[in-house]
């Protein structure tokens, strides 16, 4: 019943209740005497009208509360019907962002458990796709009878499971949904709500999951050294640190990328005063600095032997930090020379990336020891200012006893400019795990300075092992030195052309296109190989085995999507022909192969999803590789094109098949965005 008919009700019955106590005064009136008889007949009138309410109600007679009610019904009826149109507006307006099936299951299981047992705190939601069984299964009931159990409260997890589904709200995603064994909700997909999808997915194209927040992301990665050439060591951070980028470029977030370069401090005394002995005319000829590497040895063995010279290299280091002119424009001129040479290897590899390397910094780390000594924090010992972190046993050293600065000072000053000038709610540091003990030391002094609140603010380092060679130590040449970065993606192309050529690929294409094809699997198969690792471990580096096209490899997963986008191409369907019959064909999912491949393709915003959350990119990796086998499944069992086994012409096409195929595709391609992989044409 209403508010506003029950408060009418009450006051019908209490004017009845008056009507009542008005006939006992007529009765006593009537025993006092005629004298009083038109005092009778009023009152009989009015308890004729107090009998009739709906009358009082059409001469505007109300009480004062009814009528404040009844104003504040019109109000609340007036913000429904705005609120009604509202939704029917979001409803008609189609999201720009893919259904998780997964998410979505959670939410629906979510909110029917918790209307079952409103009265438990937090009830446990578990959803795990179950390949066996159904599509996907609930295992709460077990975890919820436990929660009863000790409130006192025995439940049967079956009994608890059947409620469960009694809760579930109407909906037209699942076909249907039933209780297994002890108590397991097995869940099984309607294909009308599944072939929506894929259609959704081929008219308005592959999008990101839906984000709960857009952040401002800054990662750091790749931070080679000047004067050094990029070596296997820095392979890791560019390809892992790039392919984060693009995942957080993709769903959404606004990205900073990051180069922290390694272009001040000491070594740079005995570059100049190299540069200065070797090409004293330097100011006004730019010096011939073919091999930055050479150069950089050459002044080090001189740096380790000659005591003149290191005194000359300690005075220009002086002279740099005070920032003198000459010296000044020698150090940018060394850096001149790495940062094309850095730049070649972005190039080749597809990073972009802005460089901010710590000579950047070297202003703000004099705000950073100001800052900290005015909130005592730092400490005196044996001549150095140093800073005890919560958590950690060592203390920071901000301050050698010299007067400079340290590792420490600079990451503290990086991280508080990152959080308050470039405003990053979202700080990721693409760094071997060898440094995992000093960032988490950065992170725990910048928190307990309050710079930034866990609750808000993702602070993580991404680690990643090492790159090992075949015998399992680290990847060296065969004279013991580091693989220089540009060697190895040299050797990659080589390779890659070797296996083109014996799979006799040179004949098939054109010089142009041989060249284009080499590069993509030389570099799609390095950064692959990587990325499929989980970066937390070693991972054992192989030309042999990257370039397989057998297995979980990119030269697989690049002929499997030539291939696929080939069947329409042999076809003669056009992309346009594939553009049109996705609006008006209905995507059949009648065969069993045509069931799980749908659903495989629908499973990217669970697996996107799932790299947000811990940025293991060899997730995507796994899901792309079992795309492509189970459309290998499909198509070995379910024709695309039917063709006259005499002629060779083509006599029926299934377009339905064909947009599957196409669907495919597009999964495939954005995965390969992400991971920074160039798809071919033909291979």
């Amino acid at each position: 019943m209403t508010a506003e008919r029950l408060v009418a009700r009450n006051f019908i019955e209490h004017w009845l209740f008056s009507a009542v106590m008005i006939c006992a005064q007529v009765q006593t009136l009537f025993h006092s005497g005629f004298a009083r008889e038109a005092e009778i007949k009023r009152l009989e009138e009015e308890i004729q009208t107090l009998q009739n309410p709906q009358k009082l109600l059409a001469e505007g007679v109300v009480s004062p509360q009814l009528e404040a009610l009844q104003s504040e019904n019109s109000k609340l009826k007036y913000q429904i019907n705005i609120l009604k149109r509202s939704i029917a507006t979001e409803k008609s307006r189609k999201p720009n962002h893919m259904i998780s099936i997964s998410s979505l299951v959670e939410d629906v299981f979510g909110l029917a458990i918790r209307k079952a047992f409103p009265d438990v705190d937090n009830p446990p939601v578990m959803i795990q796709g179950s390949s066996k069984f159904a599509d996907y299964q609930c295992n709460s009931a077990m975890n919820i009878a436990k929660i009863l159990k000790e409130k006192g409260q025995g439940a049967n997890p079956r009994d608890i499971a059947d409620k469960i589904i009694q809760h579930l709200p109407q909906s037209d995603y699942f076909e249907k949904v039933e209780v297994q064994g002890p108590g397991f909700i097995n869940i099984f997909l309607n294909k009308e709500f599944v072939a929506d999808q894929v259609g959704e997915l081929l008219n308005r194209g592959v999008r990101p999951p839906r984000l709960g927040v857009k952040r401002r992301a800054l990662v750091d990665f790749s931070s080679p050294n000047i004067a050094k050439e990029m070596h296997v060591g820095h392979l890791r951070s560019t390809i892992i640190g790039e392919s984060i980028c693009r995942l957080l470029e993709w769903v959404g977030h606004d990205v900073v990328r990051i180069n922290h370069l390694g272009d001040w401090g000491t070594q740079f005394g005995m570059l100049i005063a190299h540069l200065k002995d070797k090409f004293p005319n330097y100011k006004v000829v730019s010096p011939p600095i073919g091999d930055l590497q050479a150069f950089y040895k050459e002044s080090k063995a001189r740096f380790d032997s000659d005591e003149a010279f290191k005194k000359k290299a300690y005075e220009a280091v002086v002279q740099l930090q005070s920032y003198d002119k000459d010296h000044i424009n020698a150090w940018k001129l060394i850096c001149d020379v790495s940062r094309k040479e850095f730049q070649k290897i972005y190039d080749r590899l597809g990073v972009s990336i802005i460089e901010r390397g710590e000579s950047f910094y070297q202003e703000l780390m004099k705000d950073v020891v100001k800052l900290l000594e005015e909130k005592g924090k730092l400490e005196l010992d044996d001549g150095r200012k140093i800073m005890f972190v919560p958590g950690c046993s060592v203390p920071m050293t901000i301050v050698k006893s010299d007067g400079g600065f340290t590792y420490d000072t600079s990451d503290m000053a990086a991280i508080r400019h990152r959080l308050f000038d470039e405003k990053a709610d979202w700080l990721i540091y693409v760094v071997d795990a060898g440094q995992g003990s000093h960032l988490q030391q950065v992170f725990a002094a910048a928190e307990d300075l309050g710079w930034y609140n866990k609750k808000l603010t993702r602070v993580e380092h991404v680690a990643f092992g090492v790159v090992l060679g075949e015998d399992k130590k680290k990847f060296k040449t065969r004279s013991g030195d580091t693989v220089r970065l540009v060697d190895l993606l040299d050797e990659g192309i080589s390779r890659a052309e070797q296996k083109l050529v014996e799979k006799g690929r040179d004949k098939e294409l054109t010089k142009e296109e041989l060249e284009a094809v080499k590069r993509a699997v030389a570099y799609g198969c390095i950064k692959y190989a990587d990325l499929s690792h989980n970066r937390n471990h070693d991972y054992v580096f192989s030309f042999d085995k990257m370039l397989d096209d057998r297995g979980n490899t990119a030269a697989y997963l690049l002929y499997a999507l030539t291939r696929i986008r080939s069947i329409a191409r042999n076809s003669n369907i056009s992309q346009e022909d594939l553009k049109q019959a996705a609006r008006t064909t209905r995507i059949d999912l009648g065969h069993p192969k045509e069931w799980k491949l749908a659903k495989c393709i629908l499973r990217l915003p669970e697996v996107i999803l799932r790299c947000l959350d811990d940025l293991l990119l060899h997730t995507l990796c796994e899901y792309l590789y079992e795309l492509s086998n189970t459309f290998t499944e499909f198509y070995d069992s379910c024709y695309c094109i039917e063709k006259d086994k005499a002629t060779g012409a083509i006599v029926k096409v299934n377009m339905s098949r064909l947009l599957l195929c196409e669907a495919t595709a597009n999964v495939i391609a954005t995965g390969f965005h992400v991971l920074g992989i160039n798809p071919l044409e033909k291979m």
